[in-house]
This record gives structure tokens, C-alpha cells and sequence, in this order.
């Protein structure tokens, strides 16, 4: 919704030239948050899309040169697949990760803490964009 009626390009502009924020990598971030938390319950092997350990932000730093289109469809399949694979769990559902115990619905409280945080920075960055302002 924070990227509506944008350009591809205008997806990809660094409003505040003291951040390296944009909106579409803020899109490519929670994709891999996404996959980060909820891959790993489901049981399945986390595969890196943007983020490598020689860049940890390539989310990011990898703007310039991106697809806005491939990586906006990207976000939505993956929240669209996570979602309809943990309809068929239970909040209570804990995640072992490395001896720490994560339940599903902390998984929940984070994401809304992570997308919360964002939406704050993805109405700023709309903002200095195009002048729309968020709700």
C-alpha cells in the first residue's frame, strides 16, 4: 500500500540523502524477515535473496540495480505462501533455533514490531517522495 501508484524508479530514489532507506528496500527487507522467522518454523532451510554474509545488507545496498517488479511480486508470493502454510498451525507451536524456543505467536509480536518500525519509515520516505501521507 506505501508503494501505490509509484514508478519503478521512484521505488527505488533515496529521498533523505542521509539514509540509504528506500521504500523498495525496505520491500526487500521484509521479504527476507519474512523468510527469516517463519521459513525456519515451518522447517524449512532459509536460501539467501538479497542478504549474504559478505553483504548483511544487501537488501539495501542492492537497490540500484534491482528489479522493482520481480522483487515486489517476490514480497508478495512470500507472504502469500507463509500465510496459507500457517493457517494450518497453532499459536502455541514452538520453533527450536539453536536452544532458544520461539512460539509462533512471539514470531506474530515480533513481525508486527518489524512491519510497525517500517511503516513508520515507509510514510517518511513516501512522504519526502511524492508528498502522500500515510494513515
Amino acid at each position: 500500500m506505501k508503494c501505490e501508484g509509484l514508478t519503478l524508479e521512484q521505488l527505488k530514489v533515496r529521498p533523505l540523502r542521509t539514509s540509504r532507506l528506500t521504500l523498495l528496500g525496505l520491500v526487500r527487507h521484509l521479504t527476507e524477515v519474512e523468510r527469516g522467522w517463519f521459513l525456519p518454523f515451518l522447517g524449512e532451510p532459509v536460501t539467501e535473496l538479497y542478504c549474504t554474509e559478505a553483504d548483511p545488507d544487501g537488501d539495501f545496498h542492492g537497490v540500484p540495480h534491482a528489479d522493482a517488479e520481480a522483487d515486489l511480486a517476490r514480497y508478495g508470493e512470500t507472504v502469500d505462501t507463509i500465510s496459507d502454510r500457517l493457517r494450518r498451525h497453532r499459536l502455541d507451536e514452538v520453533e527450536e533455533d539453536g536452544g532458544t524456543s520461539y512460539n509462533l505467536r512471539w514470531i506474530f509480536t515480533h513481525m508486527v514490531e518489524e512491519y510497525a518500525r517500517h511503516n513508520g519509515h515507509a510514510d517518511l520516505l513516501r512522504e519526502a517522495i511524492d508528498g502522500t501521507r500515510g494513515e
